[in-house]
């Protein structure tokens, strides 16, 4: 097997299910250059360098060529500028800053805190309106509405556009995750109208916030005038976007990995359902052992950057598989094994340096009170298809349903 082939071997659909031994694979060659221009990167410490690496950009704009194979993953024709995750230092900082004021410490340190008793309530709404015990979809019933209700929560979206807000995802969701034979023009082209009516929509409410000011985050960043200045109404729709698709996507896809894991390992649910606070150490784990991004391709070297004894020169495509590092035995002990009782769990599945996940607060509390709320009221839950269907986008790995069953549903 070429190093080349390695690498598309791992993003064929045929081994999402199971892409572990593969990275397992990959990680004899810490730099692997994959022979289309691609630098990618699977060990954990070198991912963690290179995170935090100043020389390395986020930024497009600074990509000479594309390279590495197809992730069938086109760039949004939009019209907004970049999201912050999307640039480098210093524009990165302001914007990231600016939108830090109202979501998180120091600012709102209890921001995300004093959300718990409204996700519960949600989570509760969405198992209570499960259907039938005999076959549960969890992904579409559960996992799937959970994080972007939650998101309109967030942003103070009424209540009575909320179903629009969730149709907008379902598209721009559809068109992260193409389906074999589907037209690649006309998905475009319903995607792009989808982001344009979002777009739309968030603009009005902005300006409908700055007119009259409410207890919520797009409030406070239509109206924050700080050090920074004040966002500009194309970066607040970007910010606004970027809440909405990176916020969802990946949670629907931590708490859809996590029940899948949990049902496989049925002694760690059954601790869960008796405790809890099992659900803080049992995420972390679960952040490390399946994390809902494995790959973080298309960033640039703006320099010369020798790693592990290999030069990669400027302008290089790197691809850093975080996936792969998550379980690199030179960093964890029994890396293949789940397990919620490790002490020393510093994962990769929120990135690190200054683009760690914006949101990982929220989807951190998202995540313990889903999987200890379905742990709770699911009696003897249990799998119907294993492996499950998955997802076909490489980048954000779970499983595109999760046909489930149980005995009863506890109130």
């Amino acid at each position: 097997m070429t190093q080349g082939s390695l690498l598309r071997q791992i993003l064929e659909y045929e081994n999402r299910h199971d892409p572990y031994p593969l990275y397992a694979e990959l990680r004899k060659t810490p730099v692997l250059n994959d022979g289309d221009g691609a630098y990618v990167v699977s060990t954990y410490h070198e991912i963690l360098s290179l995170l935090h690496d100043p020389r390395v950009s986020s930024d497009a704009r600074n990509m000479t060529r594309a390279a590495g194979p197809d992730l069938q993953q086109q760039e949004e024709e939009t019209a907004l500028p970049p999201s912050f995750i999307r640039l480098d230092p210093p524009e990165h900082d302001r914007l990231r800053r600016m939108t830090n004021t109202s979501f998180g410490p120091p600012h709102e340190p209890r921001r995300v805190h004093e959300m718990r008793g409204e996700l519960g309530g949600i989570v509760s709404d969405l198992i209570a309106g499960i259907g039938s015990t005999d076959r549960i979809d969890l992904v579409e019933e559960f996992s799937y509405p959970f994080p972007v209700t939650v998101i309109c929560r967030l942003l103070g979206v009424p209540r009575e556009d909320e179903s629009r807000f969730h149709g907008w995802a379902d598209t721009l969701a559809a068109s992260l995750d193409p389906m074999p034979g589907e037209d690649a023009t006309e998905r475009n082209k319903i995607a792009q109208k989808a982001r344009t009516e979002l777009g739309m929509y968030l603009a009005g409410l902005i300006e409908e916030r700055r007119r009259n000011p409410q207890e919520d985050m797009l409030s406070e960043l239509a109206t924050l005038k700080g050090p920074d200045g004040s966002m500009t109404t194309m970066e607040l729709l970007s910010t606004a976007a970027l809440l909405l698709i990176a916020g969802h996507e990946t949670t629907v896809n931590l708490i859809t990995n996590g029940m899948l894991t949990l049902l496989r390992n049925p002694d760690v649910l059954r601790r869960l359902r008796e405790d809890p606070g099992l659900s803080v150490p049992l995420v972390e784990e679960l952040l490390r052992f399946e994390p809902p991004v494995q790959l973080v391709p298309n960033r640039t070297t703006l320099a010369d950057i020798e790693i592990a004894g290999v030069t990669i020169p400027k302008g290089a495509s790197l691809w850093l598989v975080v996936a792969a590092g998550n379980r690199d035995p030179l960093r964890f002990k029994d890396p293949d094994r789940f397990d919620p009782d490790r002490e020393d769990i510093e994962h990769l599945g929120f990135g690190s340096g200054v683009h760690s996940c914006f949101g990982a607060p929220l989807a951190r509390q998202e995540a313990q009170i889903a999987l200890s709320e379905l742990a709770r009221r699911l009696v003897n839950p249990r799998l119907l298809e294993d492996p499950p269907e998955y997802r076909r986008n490489a980048v954000l790995r779970g499983p595109r349903h999760l046909p489930i069953a149980c005995d009863d549903i506890m109130p």
